[in-house]
């Protein structure tokens, strides 16, 4: 029956843009009280394509499967905030930033191409507003229910930025889970089997827990002060394009790609960097703390594969 469905899914995303209503929409998944369709997942592949394209050299069925766990984390999460908060309500300034730093993250510098590049490819910019919003409450929750949790040491930081060279690291990431030795390795074994089929966004795409997994991983320059010692030792030794065993964080194993590194020169505003480190420190220690509390809640939530 699931490989009937996933061929009914194949013909409606084959020919989504030009026939939608010659094809029966199926209910696919039900998480909790809500129904995902087989409309539903041809809709959120068209989302994806257009944040990253990289996911046109994959499979079908491995996009499928992309799109599937996407909408999943994203019923999950908006199931949970609908118990904590009485409306959806974000401010606006703040929304429109994270807009904006998703249409600059793939290319755009305004607004309005951003909104032509959506409609030529049949994606609603209505969306990836809905997306946002619970993104940003999402984040807004495990601020407030973490923010006490977070160790930060500024005095730390600063000693570290003297001894340390200014170096930059282009880096993406593939974070899973890993609760004993035998998921660990299976886990590990599958990242490692997609990383040579498909590369590592493409890894990430598919395998990545982390809301980088949509941008395949992408984090972009990180500074060597904000990374930990265990991190900086890892990739420290790699070349450009190399990436490193798992690495034990909070809530599951990191794996790290670098794919470019530079030397910047100190910049006169220390407090400045200092600031920028803390942000990106804290950032990291909220996104261990989403991902920990996301798998806790999925635990709770039924989710029934027709």
């Amino acid at each position: 029956m699931i490989k009937n469905l996933i061929i009914s899914i194949i013909l409606l995303v084959t020919f989504y843009s030009d026939n939608l209503l010659a094809f029966e929409n199926k209910i696919l998944l039900k998480i909790d009280n809500e129904i995902v369709t087989t409309v539903d997942i041809a809709k959120e592949i068209e989302y994806l394509k257009t944040i990253n394209k990289e996911i046109n050299t994959l499979e079908k069925n491995k996009i499928i499967e992309i799109a599937k766990n996407s909408i999943v984390r994203d019923k999950i999460k908006k199931i949970s905030l609908e118990k904590i908060f009485e409306e959806f309500k974000v401010d606006e300034e703040y929304l429109n930033q994270l807009i904006v730093n998703k249409y600059r993250r793939i290319g755009f510098q305004d607004l309005e191409s951003f909104k032509k590049y959506l409609n030529q490819n049949n994606v609603k910019y209505e969306k990836i507003r809905e997306k946002m919003i619970i993104d940003a409450m999402w984040s807004e929750f495990i601020y407030a229910k973490y923010k006490d949790n977070i160790k930060i040491d500024r005095n730390k930081i600063a000693e570290e930025m003297t001894q340390k060279k200014n170096k930059n690291y282009l880096l993406s990431e593939i974070i899973f889970n890993g609760i004993d030795k035998k998921e660990l390795e299976t886990n590990y074994n599958n990242i490692l089997n997609t990383i040579k089929e498909n590369g590592f966004e493409n890894a990430a795409l598919i395998h990545s827990t982390s809301q980088s997994a949509e941008n395949g991983g992408k984090l972009g320059w990180i500074k060597e002060a904000s990374l930990s010692k265990i991190i900086l030792n890892e990739i420290s030794q790699l070349k450009k394009g190399d990436y490193t065993s798992p690495i034990k964080i909070p809530g599951g194993f990191i794996i790290l790609k670098i794919n470019d590194f530079k030397e910047e020169s100190i910049s006169e505003n220390i407090e400045e960097e200092i600031n920028k480190i803390i942000k990106i420190k804290t950032n990291e220690q909220l996104n261990q703390y989403s991902n920990i509390y996301f798998n806790k809640i999925k635990k709770d939530i039924v989710i029934y594969e027709r």
